[in-house]
This record gives C-alpha cells, sequence and structure tokens, in this order.
C-alpha cells in the first residue's frame, strides 16, 4: 500500500512484531496476552533498529505508529495513537493498570499525538482518559482518503464490502459475507478483499464484485458511490467512514476488546449499526444499516491543519 501510494519515497524494511492471532473471539485477548514477552523482544529489536538506521541516515524526527521501541537518546521521536485507555477485557482494575503503564511508556518520548478531535471524538473513552500524558496533544482526524473530487452518485443499492486485519479471522467474515451476500439478488456487493496477495473467488453471481485490494483513489472511488459500507470498526477504517461521510454496518473482529467498544460507542451515539460477526444476517442487517444517518462528513481541511500545526511544533523543537 505504501509503495502504490507513495512510489518515489524510499522504505526501510522493520519487521512487524509477529503476533499470532486466535480463530475464537473467547481466547483472543489470552492469545495476546501470552505473547507479551515476544512483543517486548520485538521492542527491544526495534530499538536497535532505529539506532543503526540513525548511523546511517542521520534522521531529523522519527513520527511512529504505536511503534514502541522508536525512541532513541539524541533523536526526537514522536508516537501517535488514539488509545490511551486500553481496553483489556480483564475488568477496570486489569484497564487501569495498563493505562498507567501505558501512559509512564508514552511520556518517554518527545510528543504524543492522539489522533482524534479534543471534543466529541470518534474513539470515545478510549481517546479521553481523565488525563492525558503531559506530552500529548490532539491532532484531529486522519485518512489516506482526500475528499472524492467528482463525488459518485450514491447508490442506496451498492453495498461495499471492506475486509480488513489479520488472518484468520480476515478470510472467517470473509467467507460468512460471501455466503449470505450470494443469497440477497436485491443489492449489488462490491467486496474489496484487503488481501494483495489473494485470488478472486471463480464463479460469484453477477451481483458481486471482487477485488483484492485496492490503491487510495480506488478505495475512494468505491467508498464514494457506495450506499452503504460493511466493514470492522478498526479506527483507520473509521476515519475514511468519517471524511467520506458514510453509512456502515459495523462487524468487530470478534474478541478485539477496542473494536467491540467502538462498534457499541457508535451504534449508542446513533450513528451505524453494530453486530456481532455470529450474528451477523445480511438481509436483515443491511436494511437495518441503511436506517441509521451515518457519519457526518468531517471537515478535511480543518484536520490537516492540526496535523501540520504538530509537525512544525515538532520539527521547530527538533532545530533547537
Amino acid at each position: 500500500m505504501l509503495k502504490n501510494n507513495f512510489p518515489h519515497l524510499p522504505q526501510l524494511d522493520l519487521p512487524g512484531y509477529q503476533i499470532a492471532y486466535s480463530r475464537s473471539g473467547g481466547t483472543f485477548t489470552a492469545k495476546i496476552v501470552s505473547q507479551i514477552p515476544k512483543i517486548l523482544r520485538a521492542i527491544r529489536r526495534e530499538r536497535q533498529w532505529l539506532r543503526q538506521m540513525q548511523g546511517i541516515h542521520r534522521f531529523d524526527l522519527v513520527i511512529s505508529d504505536n511503534r514502541y521501541g522508536l525512541k532513541i537518546n539524541g533523536l526526537k521521536s514522536v508516537i501517535m495513537t488514539h488509545q490511551l485507555n486500553i481496553l483489556t477485557g480483564f475488568g477496570t482494575g486489569a484497564d487501569g493498570l495498563l493505562r498507567r503503564l501505558h501512559e509512564s511508556i508514552l511520556e518517554k518520548f518527545d510528543a504524543c499525538w492522539i489522533v482524534d478531535q479534543a471534543e466529541h471524538g470518534l474513539a470515545g473513552r478510549l481517546s479521553h482518559p481523565r488525563r492525558i500524558p503531559d506530552n500529548a496533544d490532539y491532532i484531529g482526524l486522519l485518512s489516506q482518503l482526500q475528499p472524492y473530487a467528482n463525488r459518485a452518485q450514491i447508490l442506496p443499492d451498492r453495498i461495499l464490502v471492506l475486509l480488513s486485519g489479520p488472518e484468520p479471522m480476515r478470510g472467517i467474515l470473509e467467507e460468512k459475507v460471501l455466503r449470505q451476500a450470494a443469497r440477497i439478488a436485491g443489492y449489488h456487493f462490491h467486496i474489496i478483499a484487503g488481501n494483495p496477495s489473494g485470488v478472486a473467488p471463480a464463479h460469484l453471481p453477477a451481483h458481486i464484485t471482487y477485488a483484492t485490494h485496492a490503491n487510495a483513489e480506488e478505495l475512494a472511488a468505491a467508498l464514494s458511490a457506495a450506499g452503504l459500507v460493511i466493514c470492522r470498526s478498526g479506527y483507520s477504517t473509521l476515519m475514511d467512514l468519517v471524511f467520506l461521510g458514510k453509512k456502515a454496518l459495523l462487524i468487530p473482529t470478534p474478541g478485539q476488546s477496542e473494536q467491540e467498544y467502538l462498534g457499541q460507542h457508535l451504534q449508542m451515539q446513533g450513528i451505524a449499526l453494530s453486530r456481532r460477526e455470529t450474528a451477523l444476517d445480511l438481509a436483515k442487517d443491511i436494511p437495518d444499516a441503511l436506517g441509521y444517518p451515518g457519519f457526518g462528513q468531517a471537515a478535511y481541511g480543518d484536520n490537516m491543519r492540526l496535523m501540520q500545526d504538530a509537525i512544525d511544533k515538532i520539527l521547530a523543537q527538533a532545530k533547537n
């Protein structure tokens, strides 16, 4: 995705945390917790990686998206997050303990950019704890999608299905959506699978089209024309929906407490319908979801100015 959107920018390969995910929502959190030692080792490795890269490239500033090891002495470093309150699924005691630990890590960076609005935030209590870290600022919402210049006519019967997230959960949802959508010929389903290495299923019905992935321009066009978007309630996806003012049927990843909270929060706010994956019934849920007003379209320029101000501020500090 980065190579497609920014073909002229140099890229350095930084391995991920290689987290393994469960097939069951009931064991999702426990599986993550069991891998904490592996995550801590990965953080130490990425800190060492940054020291090596800094010796070669002499960066002025590092901006990282929830990469806790990208902070070394002598180099200005920013961490971005929307999740200051981490929901563990183990109760308020565990949540409070992890929040304090998380805050102590965030405050080691030169700045913490909270990816949400200071007032009436999209992430609810995830991004609005009782107090924010001393080095934190709200920088508004972010999206790779600029408002689509030639906005297509919205077609109420056109359903866009955005699949994303780790395997095997992504593939499980794809199978369920394809099976149910095949029986609903009254809508046109366009599926973007979020799986660049995959292949389109054979013998799809005429009312279903399928793309393994989409670049930013293709995604903006598909979103713009859709009467309804069916997707996970991941935060990046939700921000895209806000910038294009879409209606949505949200299906949180089972066992992922952040997505489950966001789905419940947005349904309680009367913005979008959220359904558990196990209870998904597209024939009933699509008309129900179309009855919600959807996301109010955010002012793209206002949010980009907040981001520009944050960048200018930290670069000024880096030069001093």
